[in-house]
């Protein structure tokens, strides 16, 4: 009788993990965890210890082995190195994009190859449709945990050989299963944000290791309005901490991050959500990363696409510019972002995704970060 498939599960001592091992033991797959250690700063408030702690816990509550293996090296050269250069470039990256990327389907799946995995799993919320012309990357049952968006950078090599257990599951449920099976990792809260920041303040953690520097903050007519404290600190739409009141004319609407002037170091800001300069129509992109083949014929209808992760995909127009894209929207996107990523969707279907690079708001304004980069 053949023996039955290897899968490696990708274990991070958390719920979703621990669920889609039990899953795949149940599906009836041969199934053995793996732990990687991707950050190592004592100062972190990245519990590693615990973390492995739990996931050995889980696999001796389910029965199977755990390897464990050390990537931070790895990641502090491919993915954190490029953390500090998009800020010091005054873009806003997106970490989890490409550890996934980089780390949890790359070093992670030929390490699962070494070990004779024929099959790798993950706690992701998504779903893949393994077809004779490739695999598709779906959505997840559970739109509110969808974490396409976060998927769509990783090799197409390691999606054909990969197995998301809890697409088809939403979170309530996967929490029950976990107490149904006794596994301490039920109520286990969930991490939040960039592990290697953890609990700590962003602003003091990145300037450890970027050099802070102040500057004019102005609205968009040039009128200085205040004293930022260094471009990187701030995102394009962010409204917390720019320490700003109402105008001198009275209005009391909240300022937002419309923009940043890197040549001259100011900090572009201004009144209500939906001002001109935070709203955009068109994007341009770098070099896009797709999951299927010809995804120009493919996407010919109902293409849509995401700027960021906790919004509906909306409808639009790719052309191709160069090394990258043009993106045309049917309705203006919000605080579209360069550094990061836009990601292509046919209905469910992810079809990959670039890095934003530059966006032409309302006010004709094309991207003072780009102009002057």
């Amino acid at each position: 009788m053949a023996e039955r498939p290897l899968v490696i599960v990708g274990l991070s001592g958390g719920v979703d993990s621990s669920v889609a091992a039990l899953r795949l033991l149940e599906a009836g797959y041969r199934v053995e965890g793996l732990f990687m250690f991707n950050w190592e700063d004592p100062e972190s408030d990245c519990d590693a210890a615990q973390d492995f702690q739990d996931a050995r816990s889980v696999c001796e509550e389910l029965g199977i082995p755990l390897h464990r293996v050390s990537f931070a090296a790895e990641y502090r050269d491919q993915v954190f190195r490029h953390f500090l250069d998009e800020y010091a470039a005054g873009r806003t990256p997106n970490p989890d994009i490409l550890c996934n990327r980089e780390i949890k389907f790359r070093h992670f799946f030929r390490h699962a190859q070494r070990l004779g995995a024929d099959w790798i799993a993950t706690g992701h919320y998504a779903r893949i449709a393994h077809t004779p012309e490739g695999p598709r990357l779906l959505a997840a049952a559970d739109h509110a945990k969808d974490q396409t968006y976060f998927l769509h950078a990783i090799d197409p090599e390691a999606l054909a050989r990969t197995l998301f257990p809890l697409g088809d599951l939403t979170k309530p449920e996967v929490r029950q299963i976990a107490e149904n099976a006794g596994l301490r990792t039920a109520r286990k809260k969930d991490s939040t944000g960039i592990c290697f920041i953890g609990e700590r303040d962003f602003n003091a953690f990145l300037g450890r290791y970027l050099p802070a520097r102040p500057g004019p903050m102005v609205d968009s007519d040039g009128r200085e309005v205040g004293v930022h404290q260094g471009l990187m600190f701030y995102t394009l739409g962010q409204r917390k901490g720019l320490g700003l009141g109402g105008c001198r004319e009275g209005a009391e609407s909240p300022w937002y991050v419309l923009d940043k002037d890197l040549v001259h170091n100011r900090l572009i800001v201004g009144q209500g959500h939906d001002h001109p300069r935070l709203l955009a129509h068109t994007l341009w992109t770098e070099t896009p990363h797709w999951l299927i083949r010809d995804p120009l014929r493919q996407s010919a209808q109902g293409l849509q696409a995401k700027v960021r992760y906790r919004q509906s995909a909306q409808a639009c127009r790719m052309t191709p510019e160069g090394a990258g894209l043009r993106v045309d929207f049917e309705t203006p996107q919000w605080a579209v972002t360069p550094g990061q990523s836009v990601v292509f969707y046919a209905r469910e279907q992810c079809l990959g995704g670039a890095v934003i690079r530059d966006r032409l708001t309302l006010d004709h304004s094309p991207s003072l970060l780009e102009l002057h980069a």
